[in-house]
């Protein structure tokens, strides 16, 4: 495809075309003027509102989980030590089951 010709073409064709007369008066400076007059996005709007939902959420999941844990029956604080090296060392545990190593 030769892009010049077609270009040329259809330049050609349009010249030939008579000017449509339905098009209302100054449609053009109207359009303009309504593009004129709206503002640009606002990217750090948009992040700042979405970002605060974001935000709105998190606490009420956090006051949720609050809620949860005041009510829950206090643990044996001997075994917390315990508990927190177990769920530290499962991944590893885990990962040495496989190959039939030992960690310790």
């Amino acid at each position: 495809m030769n892009l010049p010709e077609l270009h040329r073409k259809l330049i050609a064709a349009a010249r030939n075309e008579a000017p449509d007369t339905r098009v209302p008066y100054a449609f053009e400076k109207r359009i303009m003027a309504r593009l004129a007059g709206q503002t640009a996005l606002d990217s750090w709007g948009l992040w700042g509102r979405a970002l605060s939902r974001a935000a709105i959420c998190c606490v009420a999941f956090m006051l949720v989980l609050g809620i949860g844990f005041h009510f829950l029956p206090p643990s044996n604080p001997d075994n917390l030590s315990q508990d927190v090296e177990q769920t530290l060392f499962a991944a590893v545990d885990s990962g040495n089951a496989d190959q039939g190593g030992d960690v310790r």
